[in-house]
């Protein structure tokens, strides 16, 4: 092969080759100032992801010296300054608030205006809150846009906002399937007897363990599923090819870690254990099933492999976090990520089981089910005084 036609196909390759990882869009970007008006939890959220994909970001606020924890790296300024140099503005208030975006319609003449706002009930308004913002500033172009993302989406990012949903949803609801039995537990220890009703609410709350236990497993299959087809989705695979490209650009290998093998591969065994787990609760509970069944299968597979279940999602769910706890920015607005709120309940379940399965406790609970009643010093008193 002679050397020109090497060169000509070496020319053909490198724009397909570029467009793999575009530079000059990027460093364009990065030159881009965006506007925000609104400090809540949207407007930050959105500024903090914008900021990260390489926008400049200028907050505009009534009060710009005193209005709360902003991304780093953003300006605050007042409304008018902050809308002066930027073509495109979010207004992440709510429409109430919207009456002093007139007074500052020549700062927004021929800009665009990203309206992201939603109304509490149907029909609030006789129009829609864009047509709202278009009439006031006629002459902006509003758009509307980012109304049907929240702030916690945009904090997690597309690969966890819908990962994360299914299974925190399900492994609370599992929690507070054995919750109750550990509630009873010690209420039946405080009053030394098993005679005695529980409050309605405890009551209620128990009898309905079953419907729980089915919705747990629900989201538990969802969350399943979504697992399984996060290899073909779009996002998965470009974010996989564009780290393989920038490796091999750089030139970098990323040496095996053994440790995350370790961990990657027990936490995948503790989740195919715990839904298998799930899945035997699930099937002894329909009634055809558990029909054929004696009490004593029945308790062993509810109870005994129930908490088994949990302590098996809760030890999965453990090994997703593995050191993340200790990652400072996984602590978006220094609040705690969804997975570590939902080991709270399970964990304190756990706990508390713990303490019932000690011996001297133990020992105590089963002898007041089997019908022992502890007696009353104010009785013994009284029966003394009749005799």
């Amino acid at each position: 092969m002679s050397a020109d036609r090497l060169s000509s196909m070496s020319k053909e390759v490198k724009p397909d080759s570029i467009s793999l990882c575009p530079l000059s869009a990027a460093a364009a970007l990065e030159q881009e100032l965006l506007c925000i008006f609104g400090t809540g939890d949207l407007g930050r959220s959105l500024g903090q992801r914008l900021l990260q994909t390489g926008y400049r970001v200028v907050y505009g606020s009534r009060r710009p010296h005193s209005c709360g924890l902003l991304p780093q790296g953003a300006q605050v300024r007042s409304h008018a300054a902050a809308a002066e140099p930027a073509s495109l503005v979010f207004i992440c208030i709510h429409r109430e608030h919207y009456d002093f975006l007139e007074t500052l319609a020549p700062h927004f003449k021929g800009k665009v205006l990203v309206d992201v706002s939603n109304n509490l009930k149907k029909n609030l308004y006789p129009e829609a809150n864009a047509e709202y913002l278009q009439r006031l500033i006629p002459g902006a172009h509003v758009v509307k846009g980012f109304n049907t993302l929240s702030a916690w989406a945009l904090q997690n990012g597309p690969s966890d906002a819908n990962r994360q949903v299914f299974p925190i949803v399900s492994l609370i609801m599992l929690s507070l399937c054995y919750l109750p039995g550990v509630i009873a537990a010690f209420l039946q220890l405080y009053r030394g007897t098993k005679y005695k009703r529980f409050p309605d609410w405890l009551d209620r709350w128990m009898l309905c363990r079953k419907q729980l236990g089915l919705l747990a497993l629900g989201f538990a299959s969802l969350h399943v599923l979504y697992t399984l087809i996060i290899p073909i989705r779009y996002y998965v695979r470009y974010r996989l090819a564009a780290a393989t490209i920038s490796e091999i650009r750089l030139n970098h290998t990323i040496p095996f870690d053994t440790t995350m093998a370790w961990r990657t591969d027990s936490y995948y065994a503790m989740g195919i254990l715990g839904f298998g787990l799930y899945l035997l609760l699930g099937i002894t509970s329909l009634p055809s099933v558990s029909n054929a069944l004696s009490w004593r299968e029945f308790s062993f597979i509810q109870s005994k492999l129930g908490y088994l279940t949990l302590f098996i999602c809760t030890f999965h769910t453990y090994l997703y976090g593995w050191d993340k706890f200790l990652w400072v920015s996984g602590y978006t607005w220094y609040t705690p990520p969804g997975y570590m709120l939902s080991l709270v309940l399970p964990s304190a379940v756990m706990l508390l089981k713990l303490l019932l399965v000690l011996p001297c406790v133990d020992r105590s609970l089963t002898r007041i089910r089997q019908g022992w009643e502890r007696s009353d010093p104010e009785d013994d008193s009284k029966n003394s005084l009749l005799t």
